[in-house]
């Protein structure tokens, strides 16, 4: 059931949102460097790499600049439009396409680079790979403003990998151990409603058995 439901959600909204996407393809090509997709390899269902679709936010070799693969508040790599698709998220739209191929889910964990795959726990990592990741997810809802944590630490990268994964590898095992209709669905309209109020803290009344938050994050999330 959840397969069909991507299969037709994500068509219906590359059809609603082509007045938009098209747009924003021709913007990109006419500015930066010119290029509209940033293609990433990311870990898959099974443990496997697929092509993620993004617009292209970044300059092309971000990769071997700076922190690599980990994106931090004020990235000097990220270029002038793209900090407008990337706070709006509107850079993540192309991936209903990996959604209508199959690659991805609506929802799911969020797809990780293998670097930052790497940084779960490996239980984490084992219960992650059991099904196909999202576009967005219970990991994703919580750490809507990831970013802007890293940027409060001294040491991002360190905290990023101590802090931040571990408690998002948790999340993303809670999602695979309630994973359901109503699971997938509630999560859609959690993701809607935060995308509106960012500031919401709808996740934790729609699904109040979440694991709890460390310390370090307390009143962060």
């Amino acid at each position: 059931m959840q397969r069909l439901l991507d299969i037709v959600f994500s068509g219906l909204a590359l059809l609603v949102l082509s007045p938009l996407l098209v747009p924003i393809a021709l913007a990109l090509r006419l500015t930066g460097e010119g290029e509209v997709f940033f293609i990433q390899q990311r870990v898959g269902r099974g443990g496997q790499p697929f092509g993620l679709y993004k617009f292209a936010t970044m300059l092309k070799n971000s990769p071997n600049l700076g922190t690599g693969t980990v994106t931090v508040k004020n990235d000097p790599r990220v270029l002038p439009l793209g900090r407008f698709l990337r706070k709006t998220k509107i850079n993540e739209l192309p991936q209903l396409l990996n959604i209508f191929k199959g690659d991805m889910s609506i929802i799911g964990p969020r797809p990780q680079t293998q670097r930052c795959f790497d940084a779960f726990p490996a239980r984490s990592q084992a219960e992650i790979i059991k099904v196909r990741p999202g576009l967005s997810g219970i990991g994703s809802i919580v750490f809507r403003d990831e970013e802007e944590l890293m940027h409060a630490s001294k040491e991002p990268e360190r905290f990023y990998d101590e802090v931040i994964m571990p408690y998002k590898g948790a999340l993303e095992e809670w999602y695979v151990a309630h994973q359901g209709l109503w699971t997938y669905l509630a999560a859609i309209f959690v993701t809607a409603w935060v995308v509106l109020f960012p500031e919401s803290r709808l996740a934790w009344r729609v699904f109040p058995q979440l694991p709890a938050v460390p310390p370090e994050l307390a009143g962060a999330v």
